[in-house]
């Protein structure tokens, strides 16, 4: 890792970030801070990069020295700098305000939470297939360490058959995506080693990542230009000399984001450039409701330059505890080995079951995504309805809409509110780094379109409620998990 002092903004590039100085709002200096937290937390000036000096940026500001000086000392304050002996003034991300913990089971909630459909029907006959294919295995050990050789297989083909060409070799099964994301943070990185990810992100990615040491630069995303990560990611990796990228390119969760084709392809070479190994989350790549499918963000590059992780907990169902990843032989055989040092084998009648699922992966989806597509529309509606004042663009597929709020609402302050009410929903500044997104919720369309309109209702309840005592407008929500 090159040292901080080369990971530097120029007086002039971060002038350029932060436009006119005149429209500012004042206090000067605090809109200065402001100004620089912002891009902070969006990940358009990466943290651990070295800022400017105050006299070098009061001259390209043509402002005071003492107006940055302050502004540097709120950031430091605030926790979003740091300085460091002969460093000078390192941006740095504090601890993201949301906590969450494990999902609920409580009865009678309505949950727009989780991202998680309900089971799909070809899911008991796939465990009554693999009942009766369970006593040709009764006479072994039952241990299965890197997954069946015929769910390896399936899983392959179907790579295969989308267009990256894969042997079972490749293929270790894990207990979910969380599981595989997990066993490659854990494997590949060392304390301080630097993780991009996508600006807003699933939040387990960042847990995942500081619990194996990693340290989260953050790359924004935008639905409404999707491949303008193709341009941060430049920037980030040539700043932070990350060890490992973390990418959705196919419906990102929670903004629905989606690389086209050429950006997927610019993205993959600048990363495979820059020498940084790429784990590409495909859970949601064939939940496709608008248009057709693009080719595996791995497809035409060397197998070394990618890790896929993928799995059935968004096409069939969450309680499906088998997922996957793809990679060379070689990474493969060591990501093998440290899942089999936690845990022998994924269960076995589970991986029969997944077997059969994977083999039949194509009706299973056109059933879900006909589904998800109705279940889009109509919480799409509601929100245009009750929620005049909100904003959601229309995603071409995966599981939510990320929703922008108008300016006197905080996600926290809704999520609160709708709890009491038996509405649990996940705050915005679960999905990012530092304190963002306090403006956005996620709302998933996973629930049945009766449960949603219910849903939309009670925000719409709790909005009014909000409204009328703006005291309570930012009132910290209850603690939910996130998937």
């Amino acid at each position: 890792m090159p040292p901080l002092a080369e990971q530097s903004t120029s007086p002039r590039e971060l002038a350029r970030l932060l436009g006119p100085v005149d429209a500012l709002p004042g206090p000067r200096y605090a809109g200065l801070a402001r100004r620089i937290r912002d891009l902070i937390t969006s990940g358009s000036l990466p943290a651990g990069s070295r800022l400017p000096a105050e006299r070098e940026l009061s001259g390209e500001l043509d402002v005071s020295r003492v107006t940055v000086a302050s502004a540097y000392r709120v950031l430091r304050d605030q926790g979003f700098a740091r300085t460091r002996h002969g460093a000078g003034t390192v941006a740095e991300l504090p601890a993201g305000g949301s906590t969450w913990g494990p999902p609920t089971t409580e009865p009678g909630l309505l949950d727009l939470a989780h991202a998680a459909p309900e089971a799909a029907p070809e899911l008991l006959p796939a465990y009554e297939q693999a009942l009766a294919e369970l006593p040709g295995h009764l006479g072994g050990h039952g241990y299965a360490p890197t997954g069946l050789l015929a769910l390896r297989s399936a899983v392959a083909d179907r790579f295969t058959a989308r267009g990256l060409p894969t042997g079972p070799d490749q293929i270790v099964v894990t207990v979910g995506v969380g599981d595989a994301t997990a066993v490659v943070f854990e494997t590949l990185l060392q304390p301080g080693d630097r993780v991009l990810v996508e600006h807003p992100t699933y939040p387990g990615v960042l847990s995942m990542a500081g619990a194996a040491g990693g340290r989260c630069i953050p790359v924004p995303v935008d639905a409404a230009d999707p491949d303008a990560v193709v341009r941060g990611a430049h920037v980030a990796a040539r700043q932070s000399s990350p060890r490992l990228a973390f990418v959705m390119p196919d419906f990102s969760n929670p903004t629905g984001a989606r690389l086209s084709a050429a950006g997927r392809r610019r993205l993959a070479a600048t990363l495979w450039q820059q020498g940084v190994l790429t784990v590409v989350d495909e859970v949601a790549a064939e939940l496709h409701l608008d248009g057709d499918p693009l080719p595996p963000y791995a497809a035409g590059l060397p197998d070394a330059a990618t890790i896929t992780i993928g799995g059935l907990s968004k096409a069939v169902w969450g309680g499906l505890r088998v997922g996957w990843l793809r990679t060379e032989p070689t990474l493969a055989a060591q990501l093998g080995a440290a899942l089999v040092r936690r845990q022998l084998s994924v269960g076995l009648l589970d991986q029969l079951a997944a077997t059969v699922l994977v083999r039949r992966l194509d009706t299973v989806l056109e059933r879900r995504r006909a589904q998800l597509r109705e279940r889009r529309d109509v919480l799409m509606g509601e929100i245009a309805t009750r929620l005049p004042d909100w904003s959601a663009l229309l995603p071409a597929g995966g599981l939510s809409l990320w929703c922008r709020l108008p300016d006197d609402l905080g996600s926290s302050a809704v999520a609160a509110a709708a709890a009491p009410r038996g509405l649990l929903l996940a705050e915005g500044d679960a999905f990012g780094t530092g304190h963002a997104f306090d403006d956005r919720l996620r709302m998933p369309f996973t629930l049945p379109p009766r449960e949603l309109r219910t849903a939309v209702a009670t925000i719409e309840e709790v909005v009014a409620e909000l409204r009328s005592s703006p005291g309570r407008n930012r009132t910290a929500s209850r603690s939910v998990a996130v998937v």
